[in-house]
């Protein structure tokens, strides 16, 4: 379970897995992931509060880790440098034309532009066109996804497709998906996976045993595709 904590201007996306343990313990990890493993009657205030107590701490560890993280080149936004899409480059061109708009033409993700010269428009242009390439991608991988949950009694939840700085995804305690419109960029194998880790939580809260069984079942080869997500999304 994923539970969003502020500590001061700093949002902490704590993950939370309860156990038969006797006290709870919070750990750091190189991938930038807080993680919570508490008793099995904790409630989520005392989580909180242990969490904030160790603010201080997280950050430091977090500003430790990120030094160390793989760096994605800063995109210019100009004609000849690749962008991503579902797990392909395409080199981007940059047109002048009488409205803006952008299409995926052949091996080129072509932006067409009233104006040329500005790197920001381009920007915009191509966020919005990802962006809404993966509200609907994401929306059809769910609906196929969720025939594999029939038997667990799931049903659809709300879908909200939102950047996030440290995630692929997340499932709230009111059992709402998140998903990053970055993914849109992986190969569509690997944004199944996202989706099939999500809804494994509506079953499973934690990141238990059964948790894993229940990925491991609908999805036998969700290790393939989480190495392959890591690798690709640098």
């Amino acid at each position: 379970m994923l539970l969003p904590i502020a500590y001061g201007n700093t949002m902490l996306d704590v993950e939370v897995e309860f156990s038969s343990r006797a006290s709870l313990s919070l750990e750091v990890n190189p991938d930038l992931t807080i993680r919570v493993i508490a008793p099995e009657k904790t409630t989520l205030g005392l989580i909180e509060e242990q969490v904030l107590k160790k603010g201080s701490w997280i950050i430091k560890q977090l500003d430790f880790f990120q030094q160390f993280l793989p760096r994605t080149p800063e995109r210019q936004y100009v004609s000849g440098e690749t962008h991503l899409y579902l797990g392909r480059k395409y080199v981007l061109k940059i047109r002048k034309a009488d409205k803006n708009r952008v299409k995926l033409m052949g091996g080129e993700l072509r932006v067409f532009v009233v104006e040329l010269g500005s790197s920001e428009l381009v920007k915009r242009l191509l966020t919005e066109w990802y962006y809404n390439h993966a509200k609907r991608r994401f929306n059809l991988v769910m609906d196929d996804c969720l025939t594999r949950f029939k038997k667990y009694g799931v049903e659809r939840p709300p879908l909200v497709v939102k950047r996030m700085s440290k995630r692929w995804g997340s499932c709230t305690p009111k059992n709402k998906v998140i998903l990053n419109p970055e993914i849109i960029k992986a190969p569509a194998k690997c944004i199944e996976y996202v989706v099939v880790h999500e809804l494994c939580h509506l079953v499973h809260a934690n990141h238990s045993s059964s948790f894993y069984e229940l990925q491991s079942e609908v999805m036998p080869n969700w290790e393939k595709w989480k190495l392959k997500l890591e690798k690709v999304m640098v």
